[in-house]
């Protein structure tokens, strides 16, 4: 996986919007958007691209090499999202 996303996300959906491979979801549009708390990066969808990093206001977004040691568990939750 590339990027991941942690819980700072505000779901504003900046990140959707610059996003070339629509790997991040779930999107306002999508049922399952009102319960998530936080939108996820597909790891196999993600082309290491990094156009969501600077887009995000919310400093959500890492290079899954560089997640702050207290926000790991997001590397797995992001995975977790796409395995249903």
């Amino acid at each position: 996986m590339a990027y991941v996303i942690t819980d700072n996300c505000l779901k504003d959906e900046l990140c959707v919007d610059v996003c070339p491979t629509d790997c991040i979801h779930p999107k306002k549009d999508e049922p399952e958007f009102e319960a998530a708390t936080q939108m996820y990066v597909d790891p196999e969808g993600c082309i290491d691209c990094g156009a969501c990093v600077p887009a995000c206001g919310s400093d959500a977004i890492f290079v899954a090499d560089e997640v702050p040691e207290d926000k790991k568990e997001y590397i797995e939750k992001n995975a977790a999202y796409y395995k249903k």
